[in-house]
This record gives C-alpha cells, sequence and structure tokens, in this order.
C-alpha cells in the first residue's frame, strides 16, 4: 500500500481543537480564583497576550464551558463573574470528603432570606408579619454575617426600623445572576435546593427553627446594624 493509500485516523475529524494560549489563560484563573471573576478582570489577566477585546474573551468562555460539559466541574456565571464549581450531584460526596463542618441552614433563616429577597426592601416587623412568627436576632445576625443582607436604609416610622435588602454576594454564593431566577417565594424547598447546589445543606433540627442556622442558639437581644 503507498502512502497515498493510508487511511486517515478514524475520528480524527471528530476531534475538539485544541484550547489556545487565551481559552488556556482564563482556565488557570478561574481554576485559582476563590470568588467570581468579573469579565473585565479576565480580560486584564489576558493582557500578556496583547490586547484582549470582550467579544474574545466571552468567545473563549463559552468554549471552555463546553469543555467542560461533560465533566463534573462546571463554569457558571452568576451577578459576580464566571467561576468553576461542583456539579450539584457531586456536592453530597465533597461534602462528604471535607472534615469541617458544613454549613447548614435552618429552615426559618431560609424562609427569612426568601422574604427579604422578594420584598427588599423590607423591614424586620415586615418579615415577622409575612412569617407569622418572630424573627429571632440569631437569624438576621447569621445572615448579616454572611453578606447576604445588609441595611439599606431606614424607613420614615416611629423608631425608624432599618430595612433590609440582599447583597451581590448572596446572589454569587447561590450561583445566580439576579434575583428573578429564585424560585417563587411559595416554594422554599425550590430554594433550598439552590443553597444545597451552593454546598449549603438543610437543617432538619426542630431546635435550628429559630436559630441562626449553624445549630446554636440564638442570642438575646437586639443585633447591632453595620455602619
Amino acid at each position: 500500500m503507498s502512502s497515498h493509500d493510508v487511511p486517515e485516523c478514524a475520528g480524527s475529524a471528530a476531534e475538539p481543537p485544541a484550547p489556545d494560549a487565551l481559552e488556556l489563560t482564563l482556565e488557570a484563573v478561574l481554576f485559582a480564583a476563590t470568588e467570581p471573576v468579573p469579565l473585565r478582570d479576565l480580560r486584564a489577566a489576558c493582557a500578556e497576550s496583547g490586547e484582549v477585546d470582550r467579544a474574545s474573551v466571552e468567545a473563549a468562555l463559552a468554549h471552555l464551558e463546553t469543555r467542560y460539559a461533560d465533566r463534573a466541574i462546571e463554569l457558571v456565571r452568576s451577578a459576580g463573574g464566571y467561576r468553576f464549581r461542583v456539579r450539584p450531584q457531586y456536592s453530597g460526596s465533597v461534602r462528604a470528603a471535607r472534615p469541617e463542618r458544613p454549613q447548614r441552614l435552618s429552615r426559618a433563616l431560609l424562609e427569612t432570606l426568601a422574604i427579604i429577597a422578594y420584598r427588599q426592601p423590607v423591614t424586620r416587623a415586615e418579615i415577622e408579619s409575612v412569617r407569622g412568627v418572630a424573627v429571632s436576632s440569631g437569624i438576621m445576625r447569621g445572615l448579616q454575617e454572611r453578606e447576604w443582607i445588609y441595611v439599606v436604609g431606614h424607613k420614615e416610622l416611629p423608631g425608624r426600623p432599618a430595612l433590609y435588602g440582599t447583597t451581590r454576594s448572596f446572589l454569587d454564593d447561590l450561583g445566580l445572576q439576579a434575583l428573578d431566577q429564585l424560585p417563587p417565594l411559595d416554594e422554599i424547598r425550590d430554594l433550598a435546593d439552590v443553597a444545597t447546589d451552593a454546598g449549603l445543606s438543610l437543617a432538619t433540627d426542630e431546635a435550628d427553627d429559630d436559630g441562626d442556622g449553624e445549630g446554636d442558639a440564638a442570642e438575646a437581644g437586639e443585633s447591632r446594624e453595620p455602619p
């Protein structure tokens, strides 16, 4: 058989193109990042390769997302930018391999968070009116310590009660780009599933219902508002 008759390797034409320098740079930056990376920062990271426009970076990100389509890691975009994360079906295995105690969300905390997310800006009294029960200081403190809510202002009522809203960190930690990606307010369990996908678990102990979501008893008294 002559060299002209040697058949090409089967499937060679179907192989995906090798990643270019831009895509590899983005992969390295996102792999090392501990939080979502904005598009402008990704462009800056690629500056060593010369001036890179937005379209080129977005095209490289799209190709990178395709490369990870059948892997346990996925590339996602949230309000803060892009990041890699473990796919939901593997999050339980990852948590089992971690020696530290997993973060746990009580249902009371989750319901409070959902009300703030959908009705913001909202006062604590208005949250209690919707839930039908008092909201402990531990819950409000736990949400603020996670940087999921903050005081956006004060309502013009006697005592000028604080108005609460959600932060961009809240969207980033749940892997969301905008509030409209949250499930309906009356589907709290679905919101719990979103939290589980982000590596958080729903507390099942009745003792956690009025706590801060970490299984600890709520402290008495009002929590201090951030400056």
